[in-house]
């Protein structure tokens, strides 16, 4: 048996914009259900949100995504998660990298570390802080 983990990311109201930019930047296909396709409206501005959306990619890029009912609290907090992807090579990182650094805040540009050939970290223009790198091979502790 196996298990997969997938990043599930919680929006107020812009989850569909979210969804859409990652899967420019990734690739794959989107997947989409509105609470008005699910029969779950409770707040009529609300009908056409996002109650779970997925972007899912071939390279095994998968994230998920909601908006968060106004009736239900709701605070991104100042770095709630990090979504971390790596990469066997300098090559196959770079240009998510580029992709996801349209309007972002830089917060480590994307350069060579200690402990990477290639790290970075931003924050997307939906608040989203993303981690990329080249992956390395640790002897297990």
């Amino acid at each position: 048996m196996t298990i997969k983990t997938t990043t599930h990311l919680n929006f107020r109201g812009d989850a569909r914009a979210a969804l859409a930019f990652y899967q420019s930047v990734f690739g794959g296909q989107q997947a989409l259900v509105s609470y008005r396709d699910a029969g779950a409206v409770q707040n009529p501005d609300e009908a056409d949100q996002v109650m779970w959306g997925q972007v899912e990619a071939e390279s095994g890029f998968r994230i998920m995504a909601c908006d968060v009912p106004s009736r239900l609290g709701w605070n991104p907090g100042e770095i709630p998660l990090f979504v971390s992807v790596r990469g066997s090579n300098a090559e196959e990182v770079a240009p998510y990298w580029q992709k996801l650094a349209a309007g972002a805040t830089i917060l480590q540009p994307l350069a060579p570390a200690n402990w990477s050939p290639l790290y970075g970290m931003l924050r997307d223009r939906f608040g989203i802080t993303w981690v990329l790198d080249v992956e390395v091979a640790y002897a297990p502790a």
